[in-house]
This record gives structure tokens, sequence and C-alpha cells, in this order.
């Protein structure tokens, strides 16, 4: 039998809802097609579909990453920007597709006004300058009588956007991105860009781009931009049609952070850093089907993929006093929990565990000691098409838990996936000190079978039930049995 310890007064850290993160790219169908739709019988006056702003809401998404991704290095805001009519149509390189610019910076800022959402921006440091980029941190936050604040102005937005949030550049470390730099170089052009933008506005908040925290690229620029960022990214992509490795595999999300970690302590502590550096987990996801462009990355997802993520977002709650935001790639259509068609939408298998961890969450992560049942995963098993090796990060307890409760003590939710393929797992859950259970309530993420997916035609094969069960009073343990190829996300209140 499978045991969960938890004490409600071991804390890891606060839970930052920004983990909760979304983000989207000019790609495929995800703005045009997907949140922005203009002459659609499904959009509101704006263009915005107002199906999709729906589903979004459900996700409670408190920051929005954009424009990229690949597209920023060859994206120039100010194309963006003035009377649609007379914007530019550009030639895209990143994703070989041509922009026309109708979605620009004033209708992101419109979009994440309308969602209560914050705004995340991303620098073009491929093509574009600092002095371009000094000058978008000015047309959003400038409160003077300058060119970029007064040209906001004259474009009808006369309050600043106030945003907080901005990116140095997308995987600058990456052959496939326009302006692929070295480490080196990388360090050098940022510090410039981070000093013109500092000076523009001190209070914007930047991130560096990070790769997974074990290569080379990351400990120099850790070393060299650490005086400079608030927050360090990293992107994770991970996947197989492998049941097992598809679950384990986001074991590596949990070696990047601590690497990065490591990694970001010895540069605070050497150079003498009083702010804090938090990781940015900007993008992550499960994605490995769908890779061309001529393929505009429409991945169908199914269980096995929405068990993964589940694991993900344990795994940034386990690590929260580190990490602050992460936002998962994308939100609609391209490798994304939200999928349109012109006439209606539904809700991809992943979608199910995004919305109940937002939901049932709660303030404090709390340390919880697990003993499962463990598998270690063989070289047949390793199907990997990122070329990832984890398996040597085994063995791999077959129920991954987290746990949360709120400040006052009153609430207290586990989120238990169980990794099983076939079999449930019988569970006694153990509380360090007796408590009286007032509402006890069980979601559950499941469906048929791993390969299970949703579509049009059957929308909720997989889905989140809700089960009010009986509060068993004052207790300090709990029995409960988890089903095979399952998210459970239990809920007590406390008296």
């Amino acid at each position: 039998m499978a045991k969960i310890h938890v004490d409600m007064a071991r804390s890891l850290g606060t839970v930052d809802r920004k983990i909760f993160g979304g983000f989207v790219e000019h790609l495929g169908r995800c703005i045009y097609g997907g949140i922005y739709e203009e002459g659609s019988l499904l959009s509101d006056e704006q263009g915005f579909r107002k199906d999709v702003m729906a589903a979004v809401r459900g996700l409670q998404t408190p920051v929005l990453r954009w424009p990229g991704g690949n597209f920023v290095s060859g994206y120039h805001w100010t194309d963006g920007i003035g009377p649609v009519e007379k914007r530019p149509r550009q030639l895209e390189l990143a994703w070989h597709s041509v922009e026309s610019n109708r979605f620009g910076t004033d209708e992101f800022m419109e979009y994440c006004r309308v969602l209560g959402v914050e705004p995340y921006l991303c620098v073009n440091m491929g093509s574009g300058t600092m002095d371009e980029a000094r000058a978008w941190v000015e047309y959003c936050n400038g409160t003077g009588d300058t060119y970029w604040a007064n040209l906001r102005r004259q474009n009808g937005h006369e309050e600043p956007y106030n945003v907080k949030y901005w990116g140095l550049g997308n995987e600058m470390y990456g052959d496939w991105q326009i302006g692929h730099l070295s480490p080196e170089d990388y360090v050098k052009k940022a510090i410039e860009f981070a000093k013109v933008m500092k000076w523009t506005d001190p209070s914007i908040q930047l991130v560096g781009c990070g790769q997974q925290g074990w290569h080379a690229w990351d400990r120099v620029v850790i070393e060299g931009l650490a005086p400079w960022i608030d927050y360090y990214s990293i992107h994770l992509y991970t996947g197989s049609a492998n049941h097992y490795s598809n679950v384990f595999a986001p074991a590596l999300a949990d070696l990047a952070i601590k690497s990065s970690q490591a990694l970001i302590e010895a540069a605070r502590f050497t150079q003498k850093i009083k702010h804090p550096i938090y990781i940015a987990y900007d993008e992550w996801n499960v994605w490995y089907r769908q890779h061309t462009p001529e393929s505009r990355l429409e991945e169908q997802y199914t269980l096995s993929d929405a068990l993964a993520v589940s694991v993900y977002l344990n795994t940034f709650i386990r690590h929260s006093d580190v990490v602050k935001m992460a936002n998962l790639a994308q939100l609609v259509n391209v490798i994304a929990p939200i999928f349109t068609s012109p006439e209606g939408l539904f809700l991809q298998t992943i979608y199910h565990p995004l919305r109940l961890y937002a939901e049932q969450m709660q303030e404090i992560a709390l340390d919880v000691h697990v003993d499962s049942e463990q598998m270690a995963l063989t070289t047949e098993q390793e199907q990997a098409p990122w070329g990832q090796h984890f398996a040597n990060l085994g063995p791999f307890q077959l129920l991954d838990v987290t746990a949360t409760r709120d400040e006052a003590g009153k609430v207290l939710t586990l989120a238990v996936v169980n990794r099983d393929s076939e079999r449930a797992h019988e569970t006694t859950i153990k509380l360090a000190e007796e408590a009286t259970i007032t509402e006890f309530t069980a979601y559950e993420v499941n469906g048929p079978e791993v390969d299970s997916l949703n579509s049009f035609t059957e929308q909720a094969v997989v889905a989140a039930q809700e089960r009010v069960l009986e509060a068993p009073g004052s207790v300090r343990t709990l029995s409960y049995t988890f089903p095979a190829h399952s998210l459970t996300v239990l809920r007590l209140q406390l008296a």
C-alpha cells in the first residue's frame, strides 16, 4: 500500500499564481483564427473570439507572454501599431509565413485588459536593436511628453500600459534563431539592452534567456547577467508515444530547476548580488508529434499527455521557492489546451489539469513524503523524440504528489498523479497532527485509456469529474484509492 505523509507546518514556499501563465505566438492559428478572428460571428467588435476568452477565463491565466517564441527574433513591433489598414504585411521567416500585423501591441494589451491578465513582452534580440527595445518600453510605459509615449496617446491609449515583465530575447542559443549568438556575445548584447530598457523605466523586471540549466550557455549567461536580471528563463518540451516515457520525462524539469538554481545562487554569492533571481519556466509542454510549419503544430493531446502536464505542475509547486513564473506553450490551437474551428472549439485533455490546478491549489506549498511503488525505465521505453536521456533519473514513483494549504491552514489540497497505466493504487494519507475534516471533495481527470483524446465529435472522453465524499471528522489517517492513469485533486476543508 502506498503512503503519503503531510505536515501542514513543513512549508516549501509560497505558490506564485504566475506559474499558471500562458503564451501566445504568431504561429499557425494561435493568434489569427485562435484568439483573434475578425469578421467571425463568434468574435466581439474587437475581433476577439468570445468562446476562446470564456475558455481562457476558466484557466484563470494570470500572465500572458507575447509575441514569441522564434517569431520575435524577426518581429519589429512598430509594424503592428497605428491604423490597421496601413500596417505592412511582412514575410515571416521563423515559421515561413506572412504576418499581416493586424494584431499588434495595442491589440494584445487590450486582450490582456479584457481578460484581467498581466502582459509579458519578449523583445527582438535577433534582428532588432536596443533602441527599438527601449522605444517599446517607452511606448508601453512612458508617462512624459516624449515621442513614443505621445505616439501611444495618438493611437488612442492615453494611459500607460505599465508592462512589468520583459524578456531579453528568445532562445538565442539556438541556430534556428534569427541572430543566433554565442553565450558570451549574448551576455554582452543583453547587458546593453538591459541598460537602456531599465534606464527608460527602472521599475520593469527583466528575464534572461536561459536554456535548460545544465548547458555551458546557462553558466556563462547566469554569471554575466545576474546583476541585471530578475528572472532566468527555462524552456523544456518533452513527450513520447510510450506512456511511461511520456509521464516520467518531466523529471527533466526538476533537474533543470535544480541546475539553474545552483548556478543562480553561486552567481549571487560570488558577486554579492542582493536582489533575488527567480526562474521563469516560460515555455513548457508535451510536444513531439507535430513539428513542421505545415502542421501548424496542431498537436492532439491524449490522457497520457494530461498526466505528464500534471507532473510538470507538481514540479513547479514543489519548487515554489524559486519558480515564480511558468508559461504553457501555447494557449490556442498550437500545442494548446484550446482547439478551435470557425464554428466553435473543444477542450483538449491537457485543459482539465490546468484548470483544476489553477482553481484548487492554495498559497503554501508543503513538503510531502511519498512512498509508492517505483518503476525503472528501460532503454527500449525511453523514447524521447527530442533526444533527451532521463532514464538515469529513475526509478520513478508511480504516484507523483504535491500538496498545498491556504494561509490560515483551513484548506488542504493534494494533487496525486497515478502514472500506472493499469492498476489503481490504494493509499494511506497520514497527517502529522490530528485534524477535523468538515468537507471532503475529490476531482478526477481520467478517461478509458492512456491514449484517449477529445475531439469536436467527442468532446468529453477525458474530462474532470467532481465527487463530494463523506467528511471523516477528526482523523490523522485517511485511505483513498487512486484509479489507474488518473489525476486526482483532493480538497479537504479543516475545522
